[in-house]
């Protein structure tokens, strides 16, 4: 067994390297903790404001957030005639900031983000970013989710697994240099056919395995508990 004479700045018998290895492990979890508490409790919390602008259009958004974050009214946007930001990032986070800034900077008060979709392994992640847009910048949930299924229809039910992917951002303003950021992701597989009316967007054609239907059959109290937004928005939710 290999041992180590000294642990960073610390000079002492020879110790197993598991045994130092353990002990660090051990402070530095102790430290995250105590850095993250304070961090939550000092900085990263709610804002103060009883109302936070959505900088979306989207009801089925709307209703998801709002059944969470039920201390808070949630408005959208177009209350405040504000025009959807152009999504230039090549990833969630990016276009979620671009969207909760811009929300911000014209509203004057705290907005909310979430940029999501729909990741299949086969199709090397598409539509991921361009989720929403993935039949055409103009196009109809059914129209994206009739391209989905055109885009897969020689592959297997054994290749077809996908997940949706959600990134939430906050920002108590328009400059605020530490917004606060959750993310998660929700497994399943692509459905040869859709199913199912609940729910928007690719619910219809998403096979949650544990409940043996599609997430467009499960109940909006259901699919709030499993949902990759419905995960983050608790995070997020925890901050209050």
């Amino acid at each position: 067994m290999a041992y180590l004479a000294s642990v960073v700045g610390v000079h002492a018998s020879p110790q197993p390297i598991h045994s130092t290895f353990t002990v660090s492990l051990a402070r530095f979890t102790a430290q995250r903790k105590l850095t993250t508490l304070a961090t939550n409790t000092f900085i990263m919390s709610l804002p103060n404001s009883n109302k936070i602008v959505l900088a979306s259009g989207n009801p089925g958004k709307i209703k998801e957030i709002q059944a969470i974050l039920t201390h808070h009214s949630i408005v959208t946007q177009q209350e405040f005639n504000i025009q959807e930001a152009e999504e230039t990032g090549s990833t969630f986070i990016e276009n979620a900031i671009i969207k909760a800034r811009n929300a911000a900077l014209y509203s004057k008060l705290p907005a909310i983000a979430d940029d999501s979709g729909l990741v299949v392994d086969a199709l090397n992640g598409a539509p991921g970013v361009i989720s929403a847009r993935y039949a055409g910048p103009q196009a109809s949930d059914q129209e994206n989710l009739q391209k989905l299924l055109l885009d897969m229809q020689d592959i297997p039910e054994s290749q077809r697994s996908a997940r949706f992917i959600c990134v939430i951002v906050l920002m108590r303003h328009a400059k605020d240099p530490f917004p606060i950021i959750t993310q998660a992701s929700w497994e399943g597989s692509i459905l040869m056919q859709a199913q199912g009316s609940n729910g928007f967007g690719y619910d219809p054609v998403f096979w949650v395995a544990s409940e043996n239907c599609s997430s467009a059959e499960l109940s909006a109290a259901r699919k709030n508990q499993l949902s990759h937004r419905g995960q983050a928005l608790r995070q997020l939710a925890s901050f209050s």
